[in-house]
């Protein structure tokens, strides 16, 4: 692929992940929190599963198959989107988007613990470097909002998820498992809504805009963009580029909701970067053939 080209593809795919925590907290004026993920991911699925169906892709056979899909959204799609949504409420879309891409970091620890991965320790330097970081963004001190606490469990449910796609994801059409981890991901996020929140929604205009923006443009078209990319490129050298949609997270919230750029943020989120580019410095890392791993 063109290198101009294959550039462009990856700023508009995580300009998009970036942007939609500025563009959910702009949801929350109109929805509670979990039914506006909710309404988000299953239509998203709905969407991506008639699409997979019309193109014939290969379905999965079994029921043990089905229960690993649902088990990957429910960590991939309730967790992770569930805990941003509900971490926009306390704290900004900079703060949210930073906090959850500390994702591949959590990878290393997970996949060390349990698939017995091998890692350098210049790795482990940029491990540490991002919980560096982390703290930091935090204000350099332990009080923990709740937002925070759920920012911070939105980026250890991704990296869960990652895992159980990487152990079973490899027996499941990519774009099947995509459509129906998004529908079953979002089908529990309704369940949660009336089971953790008061669910409410004023369907305006402006809400049924936002709504279809995340669902096409920040699920549909941003998960097409990224498998895409994943498939031409190098797969570890292409999620090193996931670094982009926090600094994306931060300037979309910054200029669409005109939040604070406050100094820390920005110190902790260079840390996390830093942390990030470390742990995918080295992609051929100490290990089996089976537990070749990327984030």
């Amino acid at each position: 692929m063109n290198k101009y080209i294959f550039g462009l593809l990856v700023i508009v795919t995580t300009a998009l992940m970036g942007s939609s925590f500025a563009i959910g907290k702009m949801g929350l004026v109109y929805s509670s929190p979990l039914l506006l993920a909710a309404y988000r991911f299953s239509l998203a699925g709905v969407i991506m599963a008639l699409i997979v169906r019309i193109l014939k892709r290969a379905h999965p056979k079994t029921t043990i198959s089905w229960i690993r899909i649902f088990i990957i959204g429910f960590f991939q799609t309730t967790g992770v989107m569930g805990c941003i949504f509900m971490s926009l409420r306390t704290i900004t879309a900079g703060e949210s988007s930073i906090l959850t891409f500390l994702n591949p970091l959590l990878v290393v620890v997970l996949g060390t613990v349990f698939l017995k991965i091998k890692y350098n320790n210049i790795q482990w330097l940029g491990v540490i470097l991002g919980f560096v970081g982390v703290f930091i963004t935090m204000g350099g001190h332990l009080e923990l909002r709740i937002g925070t606490l759920f920012g911070f469990v939105s980026a250890i449910s991704w990296a869960v998820g990652t895992i159980l796609a990487k152990t079973w994801g490899q027996q499941f059409d990519t774009w099947v498992l995509t459509a129906y981890q998004m529908l079953f991901g979002g089908l529990v996020l309704f369940g949660c809504s009336f089971l953790f929140e008061n669910p409410a929604l004023i369907f305006t205009f402006n809400f049924l805009f936002i709504l279809l923006w995340l669902v096409i443009m920040s699920s549909i078209v941003q998960f097409a963009v990224w498998y895409y990319l994943l498939q031409k490129g190098d797969p570890g050298r292409t999620s090193a580029y996931l670094f982009l949609a926090p600094f994306f997270g931060v300037v979309s919230g910054w200029l669409i909701l005109e939040e604070r750029l406050e100094s820390y943020i920005i110190l902790g989120g260079l840390f996390i970067v830093g942390g990030i580019l470390l742990v995918n410095g080295n992609f051929y890392r100490k290990r089996s053939v089976k537990d070749n791993i990327t984030f």
